[in-house]
């Protein structure tokens, strides 16, 4: 059969598909899909990836097997030539199976981002030089942990703790934890391409990858990985992110699969993680789970004094008990508090006190009982930035307004738990995908926008005072 009957054949299949898909899916999982023969009762497809062959197979084998049967007859079998591994080809007898059975030895895709640009080597690993082993103070609520990431430091992917799934409360240091466990892998291997996402912005960019027909991009980026941390997998738990999950569940088992590292961080174990599909909760469970609670008194203390020593300062013993004693919620609190007390004891010139802690830790205390709320941030960006609140409400496009709306959005995603629905409601009767965007945008600016960060930072202090 020559080529040219092959494709008309070919487009007779993506008819019936497409006349029972719906227009993206079809176009994301069959706009890259090729004949290339037909011979002996074989159809041979190019497909850009194995994912792509992956997906094609869980979400639409059915309809691919009766194309393929109307238009080439039964029996037809389907052979995948992926082009990202032209060695290793993927076949599949249509009639007699629902999976295609992978080889084991897959070449690594091209690498590209998720959005379109193409990677520069070295990978930027967007680690935190501060969240380093040296000063991440153990004690009875995380030595776990530490020795487990540790052990993955020495021999990524070598151990049985993958994935690491650190959970536990806000503030306690899972963060830091899997920081320190990159950086100390890219210290050991520096070949090795590390990199940390939070699960916010990793949404973000397949959000987009789908929206900008790139999504191939975005997988072959993904699998190009060695050491994935990914932090606050907890976003993801919600029935209106499955396709995310989905997504991040094939990922996953590809990197598992060829020995790559993951670090997971999450602030509930994976039991309580409501609205996450059951296979993706299962994969959570192959490594550890490493549990960092809250600090007792005793690890508080080495913390305070640990941070004290380290910004050059000087607080009696009685001030440290004290604060240890009596803030007992997370490491970041505690972080806090100090700094809070030493700005004070500069404003009043004089050492901390014991009376100066008292008030000061009572105050925060009475204020940590009221959580964050949408109209909080509101009030205090556009106090910030001297508009009226009701200007970001209106549907006004001049740029000022537009990226106080966008940061007002930003901050309400990362410090509340409203809904990205609830909060385009309350911010300009906007709708979830533009919060989505305004994050993805405002990340952006973050990275390289010096006035931008500055202006970040003092907007957030605003935000905690309260």
């Amino acid at each position: 059969m020559s080529n040219f009957d092959v494709k008309q054949m070919w487009e007779q299949c993506l008819g019936i598909i497409r006349n029972n898909t719906p227009e993206r899916e079809f176009t994301t999982w069959f706009g890259a899909i090729q004949p290339i023969e037909y011979s002996n009762g074989e159809l041979i497809l190019s497909a850009p990836s194995h994912f792509v062959v992956e997906r094609i197979e869980a979400d639409h084998l059915d309809l691919l097997r009766f194309a393929i049967q109307k238009v080439f007859g039964k029996g037809t079998k389907l052979e995948y030539r992926v082009l990202a591994d032209k060695k290793n080809n993927l076949t599949v007898d249509v009639e007699a199976t629902k999976r295609t059975v992978f080889k084991e030895e897959l070449k690594k895709p091209e690498i590209t981002n998720p959005n379109e640009k193409p990677v520069l080597r070295p990978l930027d690993p967007r680690l935190n030089p501060n969240y380093n082993f040296e000063n991440f103070i153990v004690g009875g609520c995380n030595k776990l942990p530490r020795s487990a990431g540790e052990a993955i430091a020495e021999r990524p992917a070598d151990t049985a703790f993958n994935p690491l799934f650190l959970y536990g409360p806000p503030g306690v240091g899972k963060t830091h934890l899997a920081n320190a466990i990159g950086i100390k892998i890219k210290e050991r291997y520096p070949e090795k391409r590390v990199l940390y996402v939070a699960a916010h912005e990793f949404q973000v960019q397949y959000t987009d990858s789908v929206r900008n027909n790139t999504f191939n991009n975005f997988i072959n980026f993904y699998q190009s990985i060695d050491v994935l941390i990914l932090d606050d997998v907890q976003e993801f738990a919600s029935a209106s992110l499955v396709k995310t999950q989905d997504t991040f569940f094939h990922i996953f088992n590809y990197l598992h699969q060829n020995r790559k590292q993951l670090i997971l961080t999450c602030d509930r174990p994976p039991v309580k993680l409501q609205g996450m599909t059951d296979r993706l909760l299962s994969r959570f469970k192959w490594g550890l789970l490493a549990e960092i609670s809250r600090p007792d008194v005793a690890l508080r203390k080495e913390v305070i004094h640990s941070k004290v020593h380290r910004d050059g300062l000087h607080f009696s013993e009685e001030v440290i008990n004290y604060i240890a004693e009596n803030v007992d919620e997370s490491v970041r609190d505690l972080e806090g508090i100090i700094t809070s007390l030493m700005a004070r004891a500069a404003v009043f010139n004089r050492d901390p006190d014991l009376t100066m802690a008292e008030n000061l830790v009572h105050q925060i205390a009475t204020l940590s009982n009221k959580p964050i709320t949408v109209d909080d941030i509101i009030t205090k960006v556009c106090s910030y930035y001297n508009i009226e609140p009701k200007e970001i409400q209106t549907p006004s496009r001049k740029q000022k307004v537009v990226q106080i709306r966008q940061i007002a959005m930003y901050l309400s995603q990362k410090y509340t738990d409203t809904s990205l629905s609830r909060i385009g409601t309350m911010i300009g009767k906007r709708n979830h995908a533009t919060v989505l965007h305004a994050t993805k945008i405002i990340s952006g600016l973050l990275e390289n926008d010096k006035q931008l960060q500055k202006d970040m930072q003092e907007i957030e202090a605003l935000v905690k005072q309260r």
